[in-house]
């Protein structure tokens, strides 16, 4: 059987036992870091209540039919289309040009 010595120039041993405990330790050691990193994501992600309930998928169809009565009052056939000003243009004398046609 192997003696003390004969362990000691056991390449095995001596190099890929140390290798395997590093990489498994590894893992586990990483794991418990990148749960903390997950952790706090999910602090900075929590929404205040008000808007919360705002995104919430379920009063989604409620919040969706009060913006169709709101737009259901106003009238969207009358309406004319106005360009903006150019990069080039003067905005404020463009403007001036709109409102007197």
């Amino acid at each position: 059987i192997l003696t003390f010595p004969g362990l000691q120039k056991n390449k095995t041993i001596k190099y890929g036992i140390p290798m395997v405990l590093l990489v498994v330790g590894g893992s586990f050691g990483l794991r418990e870091f990148t749960q903390i990193r997950y952790d706090e994501q999910k602090i900075k992600k929590k929404l205040d209540p008000a808007l919360e309930a705002r995104v919430n998928v379920q009063n989604q169809s409620v919040i969706l039919n009060e913006e169709y009565e709101k737009l259901k009052g106003l009238n969207i056939d009358d309406w004319k289309n106005i360009r903006g000003p150019r990069p080039w243009e003067d905005s404020r004398v463009y403007q001036e040009q709109q409102r007197t046609q």
